[in-house]
């Protein structure tokens, strides 16, 4: 137990570093997330003073990453209330539901039979894409149980076109090519960008109506990863042989109903509001330790084998994302 706590310790410090380095001014503004830049330093870790430490403070390196990281899931229910998706009426919940099945179904079915990818990876990149960013392919990845360079992989991608949404969509809308209002853009940026982050830079860069809209249709998104769990769990499990591990029973993510349940009760706004921060900057650290811990574990050798085809399909899906979530804002309204 006492090697165990140093492997936390160390996984800790680490995810510290990478929290101080997120606040740094042009850090910040990029909207790079201490999750990402976590996993980035994890890696280094992994492939240069790895070797260093005692064998005996793994355990607490794989505690970070697994337990951590479910908990880390639940609490991320604080982040969301039933008032917020209702706020945006049905229109945002249909968007969000039309892009996020949708993102999943191609991704899974062009990384897979197009691009010949392993089924983990396509199922990775598909899921960062598809709900919201690196939160999203950690907790997929809890389902699946797959490797950890793979759910590095998916994160890369996540990081590569997010940014580059993140500086695109403004310079779209300030073009005048979208046509949008403010509300328009809004539930363009929400239902089509990849980070929480990354949507509140790009919706913030326009106007406040379009910063409101943008980020509740994303926590709309965020909220779907518990039904997009489950769906994904029953979905393997008819596919018998549905982990690296090859086993063969139902995959429920308790971690996924947790959240619901947790965002059920931050409804109800029965904690002060400071209290709710606090809860969320904790959560943030959690995941931030559970994505360096991941890192960690994480050989670049392990890149090369992959090759750029995760590259090519979340490309795929970042122009559908635009082209997709562009068409079916502009004409939402005509389909419910």
């Amino acid at each position: 137990m006492k090697n165990k706590l140093y492997g936390i310790m160390l996984v800790a410090f680490i995810a510290t570093i990478a929290t101080i380095i997120a606040k740094l001014h042009h850090i910040k503004a990029l909207a790079i997330s201490p999750l990402v830049i976590g996993i980035i330093l994890g890696t280094v870790f992994a492939n240069t003073l790895r070797n260093k430490i005692p064998q005996s403070w793994l355990p607490g390196v794989l505690f970070s990453a697994k337990t951590l990281l479910r908990i880390a899931i639940v609490f991320y229910g604080f982040r969301i209330t039933f008032q917020q998706i209702a706020s945006v009426g049905t229109e945002g919940l249909v968007l969000s539901t039309l892009m996020l099945s949708s993102t999943m179904i191609i991704g899974i079915v062009a990384g897979i039979k197009l691009l010949k990818l392993d089924r983990d990876t396509a199922i990775l990149v598909a899921s960062g894409s598809a709900v919201c960013g690196a939160a999203a392919v950690l907790a997929t990845e809890e389902v699946l149980k797959s490797e950890p360079h793979k759910t590095a992989i998916a994160v890369g991608t996540v990081v590569l076109f997010g940014t580059i949404s993140m500086f695109l969509y403004p310079i779209l809308y300030r073009s005048a090519v979208l046509g949008m209002d403010f509300t328009q853009f809004g539930l363009f940026v929400g239902s089509s960008i990849h980070e929480v982050a990354q949507v509140v830079a790009a919706g913030g860069a326009i106007d406040a109506v379009s910063s409101d809209t943008a980020i509740i249709v994303k926590m709309i998104r965020v909220m779907m990863i518990a039904p997009m769990l489950l769906i994904l769990g029953l979905f393997l499990s008819r596919l018998g042989n549905h982990s690296s591990r090859g086993t063969k029973k139902l995959v429920i993510p308790w971690f996924a109903i947790l959240f619901i349940g947790v965002a059920g009760f931050n409804s109800f706004h029965l904690l002060p509001t400071s209290l709710v921060s606090t809860i969320n900057q904790i959560d943030t650290f959690l995941l931030s330790m559970a994505m360096t811990a991941l890192g960690m574990e994480t050989h670049l050798a392990k890149f090369k084998q992959a090759g750029l085809k995760p590259v090519l399909l979340a490309l795929i899906l970042f122009t559908w994302l635009i082209s997709a979530g562009y068409f079916l804002t502009l004409h939402i309204d005509k389909l419910i």
